[in-house]
């Protein structure tokens, strides 16, 4: 699959928005479609902090282990899920300047199964759109806590 890169100007400090997009309770208020969510692990937030997310997505539910395996507070987080025959690697980086602050979402997919690798290569546009939408859904909360 090719690199998705996906970024925004966001008119909130960078600490706002990265807590947004570092920590699963805040992550979940910012997008409506995460139905719910269990942190696996004792520690909540940081490196080695697992939790499960369930989403709507396309009118059926989706759950996804992720792990939280970077974690630079305010610069950059990496989380990471093994899901359906593929390892997704995301990684949000934060960086103001001049009042505003850039967020930018790099999503790397590394398919270990034929099939997803067939098919990662076909859902790739979706799979962008789909980012973009979150993307957006991001900056517009942090915007609005941020006014």
């Amino acid at each position: 699959m090719p690199r998705i890169v996906v970024t925004k100007t966001i008119n909130a400090p960078a600490e706002d928005v990265f807590r947004t997009v570092a920590d699963i309770r805040e992550f979940s208020q910012a997008l409506p479609h995460i139905m719910k969510y269990e942190i696996l692990t004792d520690c909540e937030l940081g490196v080695g902090t697992r939790f499960r997310e369930t989403r709507l997505m396309q009118g059926k539910t989706a759950t996804t282990e992720l792990e939280i395996t970077e974690y630079d507070e305010p610069n950059h987080v990496r989380i990471v899920a093994d899901s359906h025959g593929a390892v997704w690697d995301s990684v949000y980086t934060v960086r103001e300047e001049n009042g505003e602050t850039e967020l930018t979402m790099t999503m790397d997919a590394k398919p270990y199964k034929l099939m997803q690798r067939i098919m990662i290569g076909l859902i790739c546009k979706m799979i962008k759109k789909y980012v973009d939408q979150d993307m957006e859904l991001v900056k517009s909360y942090c915007e609005g806590q941020n006014s």
